[in-house]
């Protein structure tokens, strides 16, 4: 929850540094004046910062100008292009192999970059070019249904094979 700034006669400051509607600097200025400027223009003077003195305060809509940073923070508190980890296993059956690939171009056309993990354990290790094949048939029914671009190639690791794809 955002913390509601000072309006109009709430402010207590005996000067203030003015902004305009417009974003122009009407300088520093008795807090009575502003308020007198902020009226004839039926606006309201809104105190944006405290910290430094004379506070800064801004002429205008009160209402627009809380909508504007509640709408501020909620883009701050996203992430964008975050990762998403899909896991296949050497023996992972065709049909769930289908739903990883929906899961995948789900994550896809919500604008999240996937790794595709094929986890080999054991003597899976040694059928790395059955582990090869496996991913390149996930690569190509998931490039079927969405247009990938590759942002890490398929790369051989410790515990298997894995790859970073994005939509194009």
């Amino acid at each position: 929850m955002i913390k509601r700034p000072l309006v109009n006669n709430q402010i207590r400051a005996e000067k203030v540094r003015v902004v305009d509607e417009l974003g122009e600097q009407l300088g520093v200025l008795l807090t009575q004046e502003a308020l007198r400027i902020s009226m004839e223009r039926n606006l309201d003077l809104i105190q944006v910062t405290e910290k430094v003195d004379p506070p800064v305060c801004k002429i205008g809509n009160y209402g627009k100008y809380l909508y504007r940073v509640k709408q501020r923070e909620k883009t701050v508190g996203r992430t964008h292009n975050e990762i998403k980890n899909i896991r296949l296993g050497f023996k992972t059956s065709q049909h769930d192999t289908e739903i990883k690939v929906k899961l995948a171009e789900k994550f896809l056309k919500k604008g999240h970059k996937v790794r595709v993990e094929l986890v080999l354990r054991g003597r899976e290790k040694s059928l790395s070019d059955i582990g090869k094949e496996k991913m390149n048939q996930f690569l190509n029914s998931l490039g079927n249904l969405v247009p990938i671009k590759t942002e890490r190639e398929l790369k051989r690791e410790a515990r298997g094979f894995t790859v970073i794809v994005s939509k194009t």
